[in-house]
């Protein structure tokens, strides 16, 4: 028995070092020639927030932009936007994860009263009816039909994919009726003072595609690590921050004061998904944090961070394209974070990146 036992032993030592060996050499990426069927093309676009140009930006100059993505021809896209069930969660838990729904949501509470709908009610009814629309290609949904949806994606909190649809909807056939509330008016008609890449760049272009909504990828739980860093953790940033020197912060700026055209439109966002600038600032910013020196290692847990957070958010990428393999995905996100949605997708089996700056070239 012992003998046996100590063979036992020797044989698991041994199995144990063989699958370390194999845990070591294993790779995602080598298996994309494997995979069954087309790749999953998968276009990140590295975005400035329009919402800090305020009435400096008419959106009608995103115009060569869109028709650059226009032709990627994108099967889904993804925004940087809170899904309404996150937000559900982040209210529900708001001890833990404060300020996060007051930050980044909507109170959908009078859409769903108004519809006699909850969250999940919502999210049950837009599966339904997509689905029947998928099934029924030959029968276009009416305008009441695409009213009621917008009604509900509202109730469901995907404000974004409520604007598809009204821009689906014929001019004379957008108002407020079939459950669309009057004060939401001025949202899908965009009588906004500030503008936002999720509605003005990816709604618009999903409605051109004949696309019926867009997907909410953000996730901000991990929020969590940055309210427990501590009290100093804020002036810790604020010092990392003011050390960063970098000539393509002013070469951004000056790109940003010149968007009076399609043209200046374009040319920023060729600057914001240029791997060199974009790589420049990430080191600044992150490759600063993971050099900046404080006791309690803030920079280190800002990094922290920020690497849970894009985690979690290309999590939910894959999950949007989970069930459309093969699919051409174009992922709308601000431009810090396309590196890391670069690197992390690429691991993925059967994702093809495509490369941004030579679309917009």
């Amino acid at each position: 028995m012992k003998k046996s036992l100590l063979a036992l032993a020797c044989c698991a030592g041994f199995f144990h070092t063989v699958v370390q060996a194999q845990t070591a050499d294993f790779d995602p990426r080598s298996w994309k020639k494997e995979v069954y069927g087309p790749a999953t093309q998968v276009l990140v676009l590295g975005s400035p927030h329009l919402s800090a140009y305020g009435n400096k930006l008419n959106p009608a100059h995103l115009s060569g932009l869109l028709d650059r993505l226009a032709q990627f021809k994108p099967d889904i896209i993804t925004i940087e936007a809170l899904s309404g069930e996150q937000c559900e969660f982040v209210r529900a838990n708001a001890v833990t994860h404060p300020d996060v729904f007051k930050d980044y949501c909507w109170d959908p509470a009078p859409v769903q009263k108004a519809l006699g709908l909850s969250l999940q009610d919502a999210l049950v009814e837009i599966q339904t009816t997509l689905t029947t629309w998928v099934q029924q290609p030959q029968a276009a949904p009416s305008a009441a039909a695409r009213r009621r949806l917008v009604a509900v994606f509202l109730a469901a909190n995907d404000r974004a994919s409520a604007l598809v649809q009204w821009l689906r909807l014929d001019a004379s056939e957008r108002k407020a009726a079939d459950g669309i509330p009057e004060n939401m008016l001025k949202f899908l008609n965009r009588e906004v003072p500030k503008y936002n890449e999720n509605y003005e760049l990816a709604a618009v272009l999903a409605a051109r595609l004949g696309l019926e909504r867009v997907y909410a990828t953000d996730d901000h739980t991990a929020d969590d690590i940055t309210d427990k860093a501590g009290p100093k953790y804020g002036d810790a940033l604020q010092d990392m921050w003011s050390k960063i020197n970098i000539p393509e912060k002013k070469e951004s700026l000056a790109l940003e004061a010149k968007l009076d055209s399609a043209q200046g439109v374009m040319n920023l966002y060729r600057f914001y998904n240029d791997p060199v600038k974009v790589r420049a600032f990430i080191a600044a910013d992150f490759g600063g944090g993971i050099k900046h020196a404080t006791p309690e290692l803030y920079g280190r847990q800002y990094v922290a961070w920020w690497e849970t957070r894009n985690l979690r958010m290309v999590a939910n990428i894959r999950s949007a394209f989970g069930n459309q393999p093969g699919a051409k995905v174009l992922t709308v996100v601000g431009s810090s974070h396309k590196p890391y949605f670069d690197a992390y997708l690429n691991m993925m089996h059967e994702v093809q990146l495509v490369d941004a700056a030579k679309l917009l070239k």
